[in-house]
């Protein structure tokens, strides 16, 4: 399972985030928690398990040591929400999801305008196939391993006037 695990594509990865998950390990451990991510290029999982007496425990599983995930209960809205709360600085702005779908399209549209190829993979602007844009849209959110394409699309990001308006 280890090598379909490592094979698998992100948008397979996707659809346990938020998940409460057992993860078999090669040594023969298994560790269960709520998937924050799952690292596209070591396919690491990020497990994230809550304490009865508050606060949290987060454990990364190494891609290559996964040998089996197992969905033992799916995550709703609720838990997405917690999930991100333990990731995001405090005071850090918030974004109702009206106010994330203009964010997106008015960046998007921005990119189309400046001749980036761009598509939509639902919460994630994907461009050229190299750099992934996710909520809320800005230049944080910008990830990719090309250090020229990231540079180039940050600065657009940035030069966006339409984002200026929404900050």
């Amino acid at each position: 399972m280890s090598d379909r695990w490592c094979s698998m594509m992100p948008q397979e990865w996707r659809k346990i985030v938020h998940h409460e998950v057992k993860v078999s390990a090669h040594d023969n451990q298994q560790y269960e928690g709520w998937v924050f991510t799952v690292d596209p290029v070591s396919a690491s999982v990020v497990l994230v398990a809550f304490q009865e007496k508050g606060g949290a425990c987060v454990k990364v599983v190494l891609g290559h040591a996964v040998r089996e995930v197992q969905v033992l209960r799916e995550g709703d809205e609720e838990m997405e929400k917690k999930l991100k709360s333990l990731f995001t600085p405090t005071g850090s702005q918030s974004f109702s999801a009206k106010e994330l779908k203009e964010r997106k399209e008015n960046l998007r549209a921005w990119l189309e305008k400046n001749l980036i190829p761009v598509t939509d993979e639902g919460d994630v602007l994907q461009v050229a196939n190299v750099l992934t844009i996710s909520a809320p849209y800005g230049v944080e959110q910008c990830i990719s391993s090309n250090e020229i394409i990231l540079a180039r699309v940050q600065s657009l990001v940035e030069s966006n006037p339409g984002q200026k308006d929404q900050q």
